[in-house]
C-alpha cells in the first residue's frame, strides 16, 4: 500500500490521505482499525472519515459499500489498481491519537491508514507533503520525506511527528542508539535527561540481557495544559505530559515514571504479547484477561527499575508505591470483581470510571500483584530470582519463539522460577476477589516495610465517607464509602452540596463540618435543580484512610538481605 498525506488547510485540522494498491482479489475488502494497541477498547476512528472516495487507475469512479461501521467492500477485479481518497478529521492531542494544526502534523497510523484486508504482510510507504523547514521524528525508515514500513502491522506501530520545532537528544546502550525528541513548548535539561534515561535504560537491558530493536524513539509532547498520557509502540512510544512550566519541576518524576513504563513495554506487550493478541486483529475486540501481565506488572516494573538505578530514592519510590496501595483500599469494587474479569471488560467500558465500585485496575490490582510475586519468589529462592526471571523467561521461551502467553504459561513460568505453587496466588488474588491485606502485609514485612494508617485530613472523607471535588465555587459529591453515613443519609453521585446546617457552603466543606463537629448535620444539595436536605448520622469511626509506607525501624539480617535483593 502507497499512502500519501496532505494538510492544504491546516486550520480545517483535516489530512487528505490517498492510498493506492492493487487487488489482491475480486470485489476486496478495505478496513480501517477498529482500535490501536496499547488502549484495550475500541477505538472507531472511522468516525473521523470524510469524503471516502475510490478511484480506478484511469481515474474513474469505483463503486464501494459499506460493510461495517469501519470497513468497505469494492466492486473490482482481482489485478486492477485501486485509489483510495479520504479527509481524515485530526482535532485530538494526545499519546494515542492524530493532530494536525499550524505547527505540527503528528499521526498515529493505525488511527487513519486503511489497509486491504490479507494484504497486511505487504511493504507500504507513506510519502508526505508537509513544509521544507519541518523536521520528522519517528522510527520508520526514511528517504526525504517519505517513510517506509516493511509491513501494516510496522505502519500501524509506528507514530510520528513532523513540526518545527522538534529538539532531539540521543544516548546509546550497548548496540542500540536512543533518541529523544521532544516538541512543543519545553526548555530540556539535556543532561539531566539524558543521564536519567540512561540509567533506567541500562538497568532494564541488564535484566533481560538484550534490547528487542535496533534503536528506540521517546516522542514527547509538552504541552502548555495539564496532561499525562504515554503509548507504548515496538520502536518508540509517545507521551504527553503538561503544562510546560513544570515538566522539569514537580513533573520531572511524572516524566521519569511514565517514560520508565513505556519503555518496559517493548518487552512486556510489544514483544511478550497475550496468545488472544497474537497476532492482532484489527477488525474487532481482543478479548484477553492478562491485562494484569501486560499493564500490571510493567507499571510495577516502571518504577521499580527507577529505584533499581537509583533514579528514584526509596523515598520517592514507595511514594509511588503508596499511590497504588491508596487507590487500590479506596475502591470497594476490588470486593466485586476480580482484575483478570477487570481486564477483559477494558473493551466494554474503556478506561473510564464506570459504574461505581464495579470493576478494578488492571494498572493498580494488576501492579501490587506483580509486588506480591516478585517478593514471593525472592523469598522462595533464597533471593536468588525475582520477577524479571520470570519475564526474561517469557521473552526468550515465548517472544522470540513467535508464541503469545496464556495465564497457564505465565503461572507456569512463576511455578519454575519459584518452586512453589502459585495455586492460591490466582484462585484467590487473580481471578477471585479476596482482599489484599495479609499478601501485602507479607511481602512488605519480608522487606522490612511497613504499611501505616492513618484517618485522611479531610473531614468529609474521613468521618463521612464522601470524597467531593470543587469546581470552581461548586461542592460536587463524587464517590461514597459504602455503608458510611453520607452514603446513608441518601446522598447521590453528582449531588452539589450547597449547605451545612444552613450555611453556605463555598469550596469550604470541611471546615464546617468541622465546626459543627459536636452537631447534628443537615446538609442541603441541589439534585439536578431541587434542594434537597439530608440528616447525616455520624459514628465513632473513621472511613477512608490516608496510607502511607516506611522502612520499620530495626530490620533483621533477612529483611536486609531480601531488601537488597528487591532492590539492586
Amino acid at each position: 500500500m502507497k499512502y500519501q498525506f496532505r494538510i492544504d488547510k491546516p486550520n480545517q485540522q483535516y489530512i487528505q490521505i490517498t492510498a493506492e494498491t492493487v487487488a489482491i482479489e475480486t470485489n476486496p475488502t478495505i478496513q480501517l482499525p477498529s482500535w490501536r494497541p496499547g488502549r484495550y477498547e475500541l477505538g472507531n476512528f472511522a468516525k473521523n472519515v470524510k469524503g471516502f472516495k475510490v478511484f480506478s487507475d484511469a481515474g474513474k469512479p469505483v463503486e464501494f459499500h459499506k460493510t461495517t461501521k469501519d470497513s468497505w467492500q469494492l466492486v473490482v477485479n482481482k489485478g486492477d489498481t485501486i485509489k483510495i481518497q479520504y479527509s481524515y478529521y485530526s482535532n485530538l492531542l494526545n499519546a494515542g491519537s492524530t493532530f494536525l494544526d499550524a505547527n505540527q502534523l503528528y499521526v498515529n497510523p493505525v488511527n487513519c491508514c486503511v489497509y486491504q484486508v490479507g494484504e497486511e504482510t505487504m511493504p507500504c510507504s507513506l510519502q508526505l507533503f508537509i513544509p521544507d523547514h519541518w523536521q520528522v521524528a519517528g522510527s520508520m525508515k526514511k528517504d526525504n520525506n517519505t517513510l517506509y514500513a516493511k509491513n501494516f502491522d510496522e505502519l500501524a506501530d509506528s507514530p510520528f511527528i513532523c513540526s518545527a520545532n522538534l529538539q532531539h537528544g540521543e544516548y546509546v546502550v550497548g548496540d542500540t542508539k536512543f533518541h529523544v525528541w521532544f516538541n512543543g513548548i519545553v526548555k530540556p535539561d539535556w543532561n539531566r535527561v539524558i543521564t536519567d534515561f540512561k540509567a533506567f535504560t541500562e538497568k532494564q537491558i541488564e535484566k533481560y540481557s538484550e534490547f528487542p530493536v535496533d534503536e528506540y524513539h521517546f516522542l514527547l509532547h509538552i504541552l502548555p495544559t495539564k496532561a499525562y498520557h504515554g503509548v507504548e509502540h515496538c520502536k518508540s512510544t509517545v507521551i504527553c505530559l503538561g503544562p510546560s512550566y513544570d515538566v522539569f519541576g514537580s513533573l520531572y518524576k511524572e516524566l521519569l515514571g511514565v517514560s520508565s513504563h513505556e519503555l518496559y513495554h517493548t518487552w512486556n506487550v510489544k514483544s511478550i504479547r497475550p496468545i488472544e493478541l497474537f497476532p492482532y486483529d484489527f477488525t474487532k475486540e481482543n478479548y484477553s484477561r492478562l491485562g494484569y501481565l501486560c499493564e500490571g506488572v510493567t507499571t510495577y516494573m516502571g518504577d521499580i527499575f527507577l529505584l533499581k538505578s537509583n533514579v528514584f530514592t526509596l523515598e520517592q519510590y514507595l511514594v509511588e508505591l503508596v499511590a497504588r496501595f491508596q487507590i487500590h483500599f479506596d475502591n470497594h469494587a476490588r470486593f466485586n470483581y476480580s482484575v483478570a474479569d477487570s481486564s477483559y471488560d477494558t473493551w466494554l467500558d474503556g478506561y473510564e470510571p464506570g459504574a461505581p465500585n464495579r470493576k478494578v485496575s488492571i494498572y493498580t490490582e494488576g501492579s501490587l500483584l506483580a509486588f506480591v510475586a516478585d517478593v514471593m519468589l525472592l523469598k522462595n529462592t533464597n533471593n536468588k530470582y525475582g520477577l524479571d526471571e520470570v519475564m526474561r523467561r517469557l521473552y526468550f521461551n515465548y517472544a522470540l519463539q513467535n508464541k503469545g502467553v496464556s495465564e497457564e504459561d505465565y503461572k507456569k513460568e512463576l511455578e519454575a522460577v519459584g518452586n512453589c505453587s502459585f495455586d492460591e496466588y490466582f484462585q484467590k488474588f487473580v481471578w477471585g476477589n479476596e482482599p489484599y491485606e495479609a499478601i501485602l502485609t507479607d511481602a512488605l514485612e519480608y522487606l522490612g516495610l511497613e504499611l501505616v494508617q492513618k484517618p485522611v485530613a479531610a473531614y468529609s472523607q474521613a468521618r463521612l465517607g464522601v470524597k467531593c471535588e470543587v469546581e470552581g465555587d461548586k461542592t460536587i459529591a463524587k464517590k461514597f464509602y459504602p455503608g458510611a453515613p453520607a452514603d446513608l443519609s441518601g446522598m447521590m453521585i453528582d449531588d452539589q452540596i450547597i449547605a451545612v446546617n444552613a450555611i453556605v457552603v463555598n469550596g469550604n466543606l470541611d471546615q464546617w463540618l468541622t465546626y459543627f463537629e459536636e452537631d447534628e448535620k443537615r446538609i442541603t444539595v441541589n439534585r439536578a435543580g431541587r434542594l434537597v436536605e439530608l440528616v447525616v448520622p455520624e459514628v465513632s469511626r473513621n472511613f477512608y484512610l490516608e496510607h502511607q509506607l516506611k522502612p520499620i525501624e530495626n530490620p533483621n539480617s533477612f529483611q536486609k538481605k531480601g531488601f537488597a535483593a528487591w532492590s539492586e
